[in-house]
């Protein structure tokens, strides 16, 4: 009988066991790398830095643009160092975007740093921006050049 009860156990356990076994589910993301950017962009103009920030990091892996606004969240959370690695991926992505190579030598003017290097960029900033909207970023050069000018005299 004790021999019948620890049987009935134990296959009650294994089948218990085999129904609850976990199952993999694969899920895939009904949104496009473009819909998250636009969420992305949606959340950041209400100020909802941290859900902007998940939309942009999802829409990275296909849009180099997202980069760029990672950046800026980081530069306005003063997060040098992530802002600096996310321009950097957003210029190598978008060689022809004037916008992160302007932010990447507007963090280092804000920062003091490396003036030489955000020249550097600032100028090609401008070189790759329309003409229309080409004053804006001379506008960070020639910040950049003041700067640079003010610390070779000091």
């Amino acid at each position: 009988m004790r021999r019948l009860i620890i049987m009935l156990l134990v296959l009650g356990c294994l089948g218990l066991a085999a129904c609850s076994l976990p199952r993999v589910a694969v899920l895939r993301d009904p949104l496009t790398a473009q819909e998250h950017l636009q969420l992305g962009l949606a959340y950041e103009h209400d100020g909802e830095l941290e859900l902007a920030r998940e939309h942009y990091e999802d829409a990275a892996e296909e849009m180099p643009e997202a980069h760029f606004y990672l950046g800026n969240i980081a530069f306005g959370q003063e997060a040098w160092g992530k802002a600096e690695r996310e321009y950097k991926r957003a210029i190598k992505g978008l060689p022809e975007d004037p916008r992160p190579r302007n932010n990447l030598a507007w963090l280092y003017y804000t920062r003091g740093e490396n003036l030489e290097r955000a020249e550097e960029l600032a100028q090609q900033a401008a070189n790759l921006a329309p003409e229309a909207e080409k004053g804006e970023y001379m506008d960070t050069l020639e910040l950049i050049r003041q700067a640079r000018n003010a610390e070779g005299k000091s």
